[in-house]
């Protein structure tokens, strides 16, 4: 049965998708009080370990992206034992496959505005070192406004490196991946341009380029067969546009276009539809054919009045049709002039006029206070999510401006809620030097607490234990103590001289500057050196046979 509520935080509301790795539930942020989306890893990835690894290592890093053209991830984690999943951000609209669906072949500005926002997401992955390996029109999100959103990255890439070849065949979607992904190649970020070149075809015609009665004959047209021009299908496609087409979705991964020439290719392409759209009333016309045979009777003009009078006539006519736009435009532009400079003294006369309020201090509230008391200010907020260990999860760490400061009415103020400590294992110290673990605490964000010394034939300063131990899950600058070797004791035993008494045979530990107190203090004989004083003078005590004598 599937629980409710993940993590203690995001409750599923209802279930708004699914696909062959995972179901999408749309849920809310009970900390953070916002929807989210929210995807369970189907149980046939729960049992592969090396999956699971590289799963939460691509998630985490994809988590570190932020851009206009990429869904956003904020939290990856796992329920009881092995549910997998991954909190993103909830898109309101459909996806770009239902848009085709529902519209056809898509208008071509429109269709070359949404691949460049698509380039404009892979550009920004590509440059992080990150492939998405899976782009096609269902993993991208259009919101209420028109632009496009990449979803699926980190579990894109981790299915990609641990199953594209699974069990011995090629997964992924068959119709958009690029020839080096149907031959178990290496993928590059040229393998996304590839199918973006597809999401391209598809937008412009409503066709695939490539398809068959199976995967393995659409994989093996990606391979060996070019596609059919798109014009062939749509003939108004311009040719710079079906260029850009053809180019991404070449063989040869090294003569495609990168993510970032695409860009400027579209951003150019997207200029020219631009213009080419906006209406000019003196662009060059078709006229209908003007029937001769049905035009009235012509007037019989004089010679004398038609060199008289028609010369003042057409340049009368030739000035006026040469004068008038010309004025319109000027009109134009003076109508637009004025407007923006009412519009700047405006916006300058707000930006003057309006009140200052100090920013209340919402440091350690939790974020619903915090909320309620920078809007009762009439302030606008923002919320980031970081982690700290000494502040507990879903209370304020900092703010941005800072508490006191006079800023304008409506100005954003950020604050940043704590997500509690990081969690990560506890790493293995046992062997390693004192320095060296002290070093190998602190560069994974923790701290040094107490340090213990035990007896041990481990040489000096080696780690002997740890608490907590090797392999638990502990928060990122939680505190760890150590035991470290101090090396073996060293016995301070009688050896027959005749100035220590044979009750001190005992052990002192090293180090220990206290006598214990089960040994007594041991009388010492008085002893001058013979250097010092003439020799017959002095008594020396000797040992022989068991007794003394002197010399």
């Amino acid at each position: 049965m599937l629980e409710r509520v993940l993590g203690e935080r995001y409750e599923l509301e209802e279930k708004i998708g699914s696909g062959g790795m995972a179901e999408v539930y749309k849920a809310h942020d009970n900390m953070l009080d916002r929807t989210v989306a929210v995807k369970i890893l189907h149980e046939a990835f729960r049992s592969d370990e090396e999956f699971i690894k590289k799963f939460q290592r691509e998630a985490k890093a994809a988590a570190r992206l932020s851009h206009p053209n990429i869904v956003s991830i904020y939290d990856v984690g796992v329920e009881g034992l092995d549910k997998y999943y991954i909190v993103m951000e909830y898109v309101e609209g459909k996806s770009l496959k239902d848009k085709i669906r529902d519209e056809g072949p898509l208008d071509v500005l429109t269709a070359t505005k949404i691949a460049k926002d698509i380039a404009n997401g892979l550009a920004h992955a590509h440059a992080n070192n990150l492939v998405h390996c899976d782009i096609k029109p269902h993993n991208i999100l259009m919101t209420a406004d028109g632009h496009a959103k990449i979803a699926d990255f980190g579990i894109a890439r981790a299915i990609t490196e641990s199953t594209m070849t699974y069990g011995g065949n090629v997964v992924g979607s068959v119709h958009y991946f690029s020839p080096e992904q149907a031959q178990g190649g290496t993928i590059t970020p040229k393998s996304d341009v590839y199918s973006l070149g597809i999401v391209m075809y598809e937008m412009l015609t409503n066709r695939l380029p490539f398809t068959g009665d199976n995967a393995v004959v659409i994989a093996m047209r990606h391979i060996e067969e070019e596609p059919i021009a798109p014009s062939i299908y749509r003939p108004q496609i311009p040719s710079m546009l079906e260029a850009i087409v053809v180019r991404a979705m070449n063989k040869n991964p090294d003569l495609r276009l990168s993510s970032f020439d695409m860009i400027q290719a579209l951003s150019n392409i997207e200029a020219n539809l631009s213009v080419a759209q906006l209406t000019d009333p003196d662009a060059t016309q078709i006229l209908p054919r003007i029937d001769t045979e049905n035009l009235p009777p012509r007037r019989n003009i004089q010679p004398n009045n038609f060199i008289r009078n028609t010369p003042k006539k057409n340049f009368s006519y030739v000035a006026k049709s040469a004068v008038l736009p010309k004025i319109f435009i000027a009109g134009i532009i003076f109508v637009l002039m004025i407007g923006f400079g009412v519009g700047i003294f405006m916006a300058m006369e707000k930006a003057w006029t309006v009140a200052e309020v100090p920013v209340p201090n919402v440091v350690g509230k939790n974020l619903k206070l915090a909320r309620e008391n920078l809007e009762d200010a009439n302030l606008r907020v923002n919320v980031a999510e970081v982690y700290d260990s000494n502040v507990p999860a879903g209370q304020v760490v900092k703010q941005d401006p800072d508490a006191g400061r006079n800023v304008k009415i409506s100005r954003l103020v950020t604050i940043y809620v704590s997500k509690g400590g990081e969690a990560i294992n506890m790493p293995d110290l046992v062997g390693l030097s004192k320095s060296a673990a002290t070093e190998r605490i602190q560069k994974i964000g923790l701290q040094l607490g107490k340090i213990y010394e035990q007896d041990s034939e481990k040489s000096p300063g080696t780690v002997l234990a740890c608490d907590p131990v090797a392999g638990t899950k502990i928060n990122r600058g939680q505190v760890i103590d150590i035991i470290v070797s101090r090396g073996q004791s060293v016995a301070m035993r009688n050896f027959s001289s005749p100035f220590v008494d044979d009750n001190a045979d005992k052990l002192i530990p090293r180090g220990n500057s206290e006598i214990p107190e089960n040994i007594e203090a041991t009388p010492f004989k008085r002893f001058e050196s013979p250097y010092r004083r003439n020799p017959e003078e002095v008594d020396v005590p000797l040992r022989e046979n068991g007794g003394t004598k002197s010399k």
